[in-house]
């Protein structure tokens, strides 16, 4: 076999190499598009809910691109030979750890999340380091009952900000839904009745058209971005950190579970672009990698990381696997978080408008958990241990104070009754071991 042509059209299917402009700058604005809408939302969401102000909303999606730009380089070019992947994916900031960054962030504040973080950010190494002796605890079943009970906890987040967002005056009124209703119609038609780049960049084309409606209805105000930098670099330590022992417990389950999502991603990357599967080695450095840059990112205020299933479903669709492509979507956004006034202008997006765009991506988490849970059919051993998790998860986050009162230490309501994730994770990982094998009908 042959020496392969690292300079003709065929490079974008290999792993090295510089593919021509005409390949390279396109798919690497792919990749951008079906990324950036993940990447800012997160920040927004987890900044209002511990009421940062403007300026530190700002600062905070300025590192979510800047963190995300630094993942993915270190998933494509691995350091010390094994942290990080070696494999053609996007990592950055992450919808999965909401949830539970939302809850530590009602109940404590942004210190005590990123606190959380670092914790985290070392349960993921370690995580990576015995990924081959831990994996075997999170099966599919397993991992589809925690995103599914994901995406089912994310609901409520997105309604409030169609409403236009709880507390706020316009909250509840014609004008946040209508712009709701129309953002979440034009990402509905784009995803299901057009192909190519607008079906790619549906959410982030859906959200454009939200934000021109939203202007005339006065629900954009640009009085922040006028004081904002044209170009800087991210501050270190701009919030105090704290340590919360049961606020780290909870995140640290989550991290988990994302390390687990971060083998599924991995794997369908490399099968469906390399139709191969990944080694014990690249499974292991790309959750190291996520670990990492969680604890690093935590310092500049940054949020947890995670794999993009969107990105790999890029991969799996096209094929394209040559690092150039993804090294070029990371300098975009490495370009765009040095900019301060580009973050600032995101900060503006009404929240109508981010949750008429997003409740169709976690409404995909959701459905995501599903097919992992029925795939090769849905058995009543199955239904139990889906049923009771997320019974439990969901159920108890519901009833506010049902594990706070006498007799009950302070750090079990913040551990079980703050994120339905933690209790759901724990419930399938033992049931699943508890429930006898069903024995194959064939």
């Amino acid at each position: 076999m042959g020496a392969p042509n690292l300079n003709g059209s065929d490079t974008i299917f290999q792993w090295k190499g510089i593919p021509q402009p005409g390949q390279l700058v396109p798919l690497g604005l792919q990749h951008v598009v079906a990324a950036v809408v993940g990447i800012i939302t997160p920040a927004i969401l987890v900044s209002n809910t511990c009421g940062l102000s403007e300026a530190e909303k700002t600062l905070m999606i300025q590192v979510s691109l800047i963190l995300t730009a630094l993942a993915t380089l270190l998933q494509l070019f691995p350091i010390f030979g094994r942290i990080g992947a070696g494999l053609p994916v996007i990592m950055g900031i992450s919808f999965a750890y909401i949830p539970t960054l939302q809850a530590i962030g009602t109940e404590f504040d942004m210190a005590t999340i990123l606190g959380a973080e670092i914790v985290g950010g070392c349960v993921a190494i370690i995580f990576g380091i015995f990924v081959k002796w831990i994996r075997p605890l999170f099966p599919p079943l397993v991992t589809g009952t925690v995103i599914f009970t994901i995406g089912l906890s994310l609901y409520p987040t997105a309604v409030k900000y169609m409403a236009g967002g709880a507390g706020t005056p316009i909250f509840g009124t014609p004008k946040s839904w209508l712009v709701a209703l129309v953002t979440l119609a034009v990402v509905f038609i784009l995803t299901n009745f057009t192909k190519g780049i607008f079906k790619l960049g549906a959410i982030l084309i859906g959200m454009i058209v939200g934000y021109i409606v939203s202007l005339p209805l006065g629900l954009v105000d640009f009085a922040g971005v006028g004081t904002s930098q044209w170009v800087a670099l991210p501050q270190f330590m701009p919030f105090e950190i704290k340590f919360v022992p049961a606020a780290c417990v909870s995140l640290g389950i989550v991290y988990v579970v994302n390390a687990v999502q971060t083998i599924g991603d991995l794997s369908s990357t490399t099968m469906g672009g390399m139709d191969r599967m990944p080694t014990d080695k690249e499974l292991a450095g790309g959750i190291m990698g996520q670990g990492v840059m969680s604890i690093l990112g935590a310092f500049f205020g940054g949020l947890p990381a995670a794999t993009y299933s969107q990105n790999v479903g890029i991969v799996t669709v096209n094929r394209v696997i040559n690092r150039a492509v993804f090294a070029l979507a990371a300098l975009i956004l490495l370009v765009a978080g040095l900019m301060p006034k580009f973050a600032s202008l995101l900060t503006t997006i009404p929240q109508s408008v981010i949750g008429g765009a997003t409740i169709s991506v976690f409404a995909t988490i959701t459905m995501t958990g599903i097919r992992m849970i029925t795939e090769g059919g849905f058995t009543p051993r199955k239904s139990s241990v889906v049923g009771l998790s997320v019974a439990l998860g969901v159920g108890i986050t519901q009833v506010s104070g049902c594990l706070a009162g006498e007799g009950f230490p302070s750090w079990v309501n913040t551990v079980f009754g703050s994120s339905s994730v933690v209790v759901a994770t724990l419930m399938a990982i033992i049931l699943n071991l508890v429930l006898p094998k069903e024995n194959a009908k064939k």
